[in-house]
Parts: C-alpha cells; structure tokens; sequence
C-alpha cells in the first residue's frame, strides 16, 4: 500500500489559538499578563510548548531555561484542559483525507504533538477516525525530523515506508521527508507559508482541493 501521512499542527489544523491561550496562561500565572498575541504569534505557536515559552521569556527580558523546563508541564496542563476551543481544522483537509482513502491510499498522522494530546484533540473535533494510524511526539525515542516516526507510520498502515509522502508546513517536516528519501509536500496556508517555498519540497499546495492529483503525481496511483 502506498501512504500519505500529515503533519497535525499549521497542516491539517490551525491550533495556534488554543496553544497560545495555553502559553499566556504559564505567563499569566508568572505575572507578565497575556506577551503572545493571536495571529501575530501563530507561527510561533505551531513550532511547540517550549518555544512558545522561550519567546514569550525573551520578549519580557526574562529568558531562563529552567524557568521553560518549570512551566512547560504547567502549559501541556493548561492546553489539555482547553485543547479544542479556537481550533479548526483547514477548508477542504477530511474531503481530501477522504478521497485519498477511496483512491486507496493508507493516511495517517505523524506529529511532534504528544501523542495523548494529539488524540485528545482529533477526537474531540470529531476526526480521529479519519485516520487510521497516529505517531506523536512521544510515540517513539526520537521525534521529527528523525525520519523513525514517519517510517513508523507508514508501517503502522500498512504500506512501504518508500512509498509514503509527507504533508506538512515547516522545515521539520521538509528535513523529514528528506531524511526518509521520500517526497515532501508543504502547505502555504499556514501562519508560514511565505516561507515554504524556499525550502524546495518536492511540491507546495494552496488549496486541500488540489492533494490527490498532487499525490499520483509524486508516487503514483495507489
């Protein structure tokens, strides 16, 4: 079986609301009040806990790694509590999962989002069963841009690690790809999608519309 698999946070989700909220939470709870802001900070937010937490501190002119390492269990806490409030999923992204799927293609997720919380928030949107397989962050010892967990979850589906692709918005999941010898597809609809091209994936997409032509151009017909 040939596979498609995605990245989760800025690829299928804009979740960069709920994830914020969590951060100003941890800096509200430090006494510096709300430092990151909704859509101005979305592409910080969408690289993770802790660099949310590190800009947020550099921004203030209090950067400490030990007070990152503190209050990012705080902030997995907090986001936990409130996973699912502002985050939706990008126009046309389960219409093409879908259609993949029918075209016989295996599809699965591989994000450096922990994997309870990860779970947590596809289910609670109410797309968890879309896909039939989910590598997070913490699935294995290593995570993104380890190639292991795209392998991963490749072989959990079913198909041959050679024949996947990756859809994603960064350059974790560029280098990825890369490192796994398969084709990268980088969405541009994301809070950095200005950026994407510079980093010369095998092909950008701008519309979900769009992905199953893009996919039997890369790998070919399932």
């Amino acid at each position: 079986m040939k596979t498609v698999i995605f990245d989760l946070d800025g690829t299928l989700a804009d979740t960069s609301g709920d994830l914020l909220e969590a951060a100003n939470h941890c800096f509200r709870d430090m006494g510096y009040g709300d430092v990151l802001e909704p859509g101005r900070d979305a592409g910080i937010a969408l690289r993770g806990g802790r660099r949310m937490l590190a800009a947020g501190l550099e921004r203030v002119g209090a950067f400490e790694e030990a007070k990152i390492d503190a209050y990012y269990p705080v902030l997995l806490e907090a986001y936990g509590a409130a996973i699912s409030v502002h985050t939706v999923m990008y126009p046309g992204a389960i219409d093409a999962v879908e259609q993949l799927k029918t075209l016989g293609y295996g599809v699965g997720i591989c994000t450096n989002k922990p994997e309870g919380l990860a779970e947590q928030l596809l289910t609670e949107i109410g797309v968890r069963n879309a896909f039939d397989a989910l590598v997070g962050a913490d699935t294995l010892p290593v995570r993104k841009p380890d190639p292991a967990p795209l392998i991963e979850t490749a072989r959990r589906l079913g198909g041959n690690p050679k024949m996947t692709l990756l859809v994603g918005d960064s350059d974790t999941d560029r280098n990825t790809a890369k490192a796994a010898g398969v084709p990268s597809v980088l969405v541009t609809f994301g809070p950095s999608g200005e950026d994407m091209a510079a980093l010369e994936p095998e092909a950008l997409l701008d519309d979900y519309a769009a992905l199953p032509a893009v996919v039997q151009s890369l790998i070919g017909p399932s």
